[in-house]
């Protein structure tokens, strides 16, 4: 379901760039962990791992998210998730892992590119909030030639061609622009306790 609100979806800005470049990165903690969606959507966070001397090292930069739609493991998407900071506000970048690694390859999946997308993370204890920008406003301003990023327009979707360092210098044009957010996809989630 979610990789649906993804793909087929306005709400969301895709990019084909990730918003970080390696020098954003930072040693975090802070999504470790198990959450729960208020619609019984399982969200599990763990630190990715490196190679370093032939051995397999925690990367505490980066994480791997597992979205378990059904809470039993029947469908499990997984993504790579980098934090990084733009003018002292967290930002999350997704971008889905697992689509080519399937063993059975329909269709479907060969119409699949993988993209990012990223969220603003709000932490509040033991909740997390992810709202992503909203791809509905940035169409909005780019037909009114109101913003001027790299992108491309198929009349469908909008798909950002920006580097990264372009990326973040609009996300900091907007970052605190509620008209950004609003009718975007906000997601709440709640830390389960061990």
């Amino acid at each position: 379901m979610l990789l649906a609100i993804f793909c087929l979806s306005g709400c969301v800005v895709f990019s084909f760039y990730p918003l970080y470049t390696e020098k954003d990165l930072f040693p975090n903690d802070y999504l470790l962990g198990n959450f729960l969606s208020k619609d019984s959507i399982g969200w599990n966070f763990t630190h990715q791992t490196k190679k370093v001397k032939e051995m397999d090292v925690t990367d505490s930069t980066g994480y791997w998210l597992k979205v378990d739609e059904e809470m039993d493991s029947s469908f499990i998407s997984t993504f790579q998730v980098h934090l990084i900071r733009v003018d002292g506000v967290l930002l999350a970048d997704f971008y889905l892992d697992d689509y080519t690694k399937k063993k059975d390859i329909r269709l479907f999946d060969l119409h699949i590119i993988p993209v990012h997308t990223f969220a603003k993370v709000i932490i509040n204890g033991d909740s997390l909030t992810f709202r992503w920008f909203n791809g509905e406003w940035l169409e909005k301003l780019i037909k009114e030639n109101k913003v001027r990023i790299r992108h491309e327009y198929n009349g469908d979707f909008i798909l950002l061609t920006a580097k990264s360092d372009e990326l973040q210098k609009f996300v900091r044009k907007y970052l605190n622009s509620e008209d950004a957010f609003k009718d975007g996809l906000e997601v709440k989630l709640l830390r389960l306790k061990k």
